[in-house]
């Protein structure tokens, strides 16, 4: 997965698709380009209430010194979130679901002459195919500045190898938890968390082109500071060539 997404439903909407009890203190704007770094909204067990909550997009290690790595913790790898120091304890005990309308993911150009070397990558929306919003598996953090004392707490989606259409666009997409196991995903009781993910990531390669669906959009979206509705309508092209900006993979 790369690293934008949209999430422009408010939060009480959001609550309840999520079924979650209780809403964030803080409403976030609506947004159809997230980029790294951007308040985001997760849905998380508290005390076994479920609530929709604000982080920070790019985990934060607790026993970090500072900030300066959260850019490049967007997306933690399912293949190895459970041993990797920076997220083993989050995913043992702090997951979260992470809403989205959809998330874009760029595809190298194979049939353009032009596009040799690090040339353009044509952006793609994609999203649920029943128009629900998506929920990305996730993890949180919450780390102490050691400055201010205040405590921020931050988030990674995790990723898998892609499969389907989607494998023609990007070789990872998000790990999408499916609503019957929103639960038990949530729950930081979980007895084995890597066999409840691997139960997760076989339900998405059985069925992800009946899940999501895609189409290209425009190029406007490479830029983190384009905001709007139309960065996601459909351009109906794929062949669209731009030189790409160096979006985060993981």
């Amino acid at each position: 997965m790369c690293g934008r997404y949209a999430a422009a439903r408010d939060a009480a909407e959001t609550a309840e698709w999520f079924e979650a009890e209780q809403l964030p203190a803080v409403e976030l704007p609506p947004r159809y380009n997230v980029a790294p770094t951007n308040e985001v909204y997760i849905v998380r067990d508290e005390d076994g209430t479920r609530s929709v909550a604000t982080a920070r997009w790019g985990l934060i290690p607790s026993w970090s010194k500072d900030a300066s790595h959260a850019s490049r913790m967007i997306n933690a790898r399912a293949e190895t979130v459970a041993s990797k120091p920076a997220y083993r304890s989050a995913f043992r005990k702090r997951r979260c679901l992470v809403p989205a309308d959809g998330y874009y993911e760029w595809r190298a150009p194979t049939t353009n002459p032009s596009a040799s070397g690090k040339g353009g990558k044509q952006p793609f929306f994609i999203h649920a195919a029943d128009g629900h919003q998506l929920a990305m598996a996730g993890i949180f953090e919450v780390w102490v500045d050691g400055t201010s004392s205040a405590p921020v707490t931050s988030c990674s989606i995790l990723t898998q190898e892609s499969v389907g259409e989607l494998a023609t666009i990007h070789d990872r997409m998000p790990v999408l938890v499916p609503q019957s196991l929103w639960a038990q995903w949530l729950d930081p009781a979980s007895v084995d968390p890597q066999e409840l993910l691997e139960e997760i990531i076989e339900v998405d390669r059985r069925s992800i082109d009946e899940l999501v669906t895609s189409y290209p959009v425009s190029t406007r979206v490479n830029k983190p500071g384009n905001e709007g509705p139309e960065l996601i309508a459909s351009t109906g092209s794929s062949e669209a060539v731009v030189q790409g900006d160096g979006l985060l993979d993981a």
